[in-house]
């Protein structure tokens, strides 16, 4: 089950629960601190030096019980009550290690700060003590592991209380708050994670704005009939590619390659249909044409990487729209051919996605990167309203996947490393192919037989979508997944590696 996103009164009314509970606030402590301790060891290295700032409140009591469970390190721990008093050991301690005594690192610089100074209750501007050992913490450039959240940040509105520690990584407690997400909490939060079981009671709220686990999708891709065959599986059409950016749509075939549906046919323009086609093998080449039939023997369609081309046809934009408007399978719209869809008020039958990046989804709004950015889920909200209540993968740190109605699901993988031409490519052509793979075998009369009832509240295509939904988000998460696994083992991986590792995950 996804994670439910709440608000700081939502928290404290579930951590009340849990004390009426029976459950202790101790024990829950312990449990944060092994937690903690977990990331810290992931984190860092046998010998190595890890420097832990413990404040008086709870999260200073978390990181407190993290320390006896950081085997192999060399753990150090200041107790912080005066800021301005602890600031010339803080300072020696980050600038040289001297306090560090491991024989054979007698002078080690700590490779891992834990911050536990304050939680989630800050809600006052910081004194100017507070600002100058925050100060001394970020200029040392050592990496962060913030404990519920970075010391400083205001977790209801998202920014700083006059200064904020610029964290690595925050392992929140619980739940995601709702100002950790927020675009002016990014720098100081880093990668946000949840600690989940650490001793809470269920949560008893539910909201709209869900954080996805990687156990929401135990089971899924789903496993094969022994005795199914390739057209078990569908067959993705994918319409990319233009001179001089053919790249694109054999990044968007490999990708979807990687979901394995039954069959593939990329169709190519014809100034590219050989540069594409030699570098394809399994995957079939067409040359598109104005009356190419795409649905007729197809179950999900992809169009738009690579067809950024400014000699590109009229009439494949009128294609786009009519299939936008007529095709009974999924039609999923990215990159150039976002900017040809107009809007269009379809029934709530048929499966239809884009996946703009924030300046492509400003300009299907008529606004700015940057209002995009500042409302994440009101544009996600407003993109699938304005193109007939579609499928919304709104890219970019914590891609979010959702629609004007119902849960928008938060994706927690991927790293800034997967800013590279191409990536995303690789995602439409992985996205549709799941489409393709694993929605019902004969998707196109289910949906022929259903929209009648779909429009007077049917159930039927309510499940589909629900169906839909989980191959969309799924595909994000191992597409983020994949890029953090590589990045793991390597710093200097490109989007070919990506394509070699996508559908390795574990979930």
């Amino acid at each position: 089950m996804p994670i439910p996103v709440l608000d700081l009164a939502q928290m404290r009314e579930w951590e009340a629960a849990t004390w009426a509970a029976g459950q202790t606030e101790a024990e829950v402590i312990r449990r944060v601190g092994l937690k903690v301790a977990e990331r810290a060891l992931a984190l860092t290295r046998p010998g190595d030096a890890i420097l832990l700032l413990a404040g008086k409140g709870h999260n200073g009591d978390d990181t407190r019980a993290a320390r006896e469970h950081l085997r192999d390190r060399c753990a150090d721990l200041i107790d912080v009550a005066d800021p301005e008093a602890v600031l010339p050991e803080l300072q020696r301690r980050v600038d040289t290690g001297a306090s560090f005594l491991a024989p054979e690192k007698p002078s080690a610089r700590p490779a891992l700060i834990i911050d536990g100074l304050f939680g989630i209750g800050l809600n006052r501007p910081l004194d100017e003590g507070w600002k100058k050992l925050i100060a001394a913490v970020n200029g040392s450039k050592i990496p962060v592991l913030a404990v519920d959240t970075p010391s400083g940040l205001n977790c209801e509105t998202g920014q700083p209380e006059g200064a904020a520690i610029e964290a690595a990584v925050t392992l929140t407690v619980g739940a995601p708050k709702t100002g950790l997400l927020a675009q002016t909490a990014w720098p100081f939060v880093g990668r946000l994670e949840v600690a989940a079981d650490v001793g809470l009671i269920p949560c008893p709220h539910r909201t709209d704005w869900q954080w996805t686990l990687p156990g929401d999708f135990a089971g899924f891709p789903p496993r094969r009939p022994v005795a199914a065959h390739k057209g078990s599986f569908g067959h993705l059409a994918i319409v990319a590619g233009s001179f001089g950016f053919h790249g694109a749509s054999v990044l968007a075939a490999r990708g979807a390659q990687r979901a394995r549906p039954g069959l593939i046919t990329l169709f190519a323009q014809e100034n590219t249909y050989y540069a594409v086609a030699a570098q394809l093998q399994s995957v079939m080449v067409g040359l598109w044409k104005p009356d190419v039939k795409l649905f007729d023997a197809t179950k999900a369609i992809l169009i738009g990487p690579g067809l950024a081309s400014p000699d590109l046809p009229e009439d494949m934009k009128t294609l786009v729209r009519r299939l936008w408007r007529d095709a009974d399978v999924p039609v999923v719209v990215d990159a150039s051919a976002l900017d040809w869809l107009l809007p269009y008020p379809l029934y709530k039958g048929p499966i239809r996605v884009i996946t703009p990046h924030p300046g492509e989804a400003a300009r299907l709004l008529g606004s700015t990167a940057a209002q995009v950015q500042a409302n994440r889920v009101q544009a996600v909200r407003d993109l699938s309203q304005r193109f007939g209540h579609c499928w919304v993968v709104l890219k970019g740190h914590q891609t979010l996947v959702g629609r004007n109605e119902g849960e928008i699901f938060v994706n927690p993988t991927g790293n800034p490393y997967l800013a590279q031409g191409g990536s995303g490519d690789v995602l439409g052509g992985y996205l549709a192919g799941l489409l393709a793979a694993t929605l019902p075998s004969d998707l196109a009369t289910f949906v022929r037989r259903s929209a009648p009832a779909a429009k007077a509240g049917g159930e039927g295509l309510h499940s589909l979508q629900g169906d839909a939904g989980k191959a969309i988000r799924y595909a994000v998460w191992e597409h983020g997944a994949a890029a953090d696994r590589l990045q793991a083992a390597r710093p200097n991986w490109v989007v070919e590696d990506l394509l070699n590792e996508l559908g390795n995950a574990k979930t």
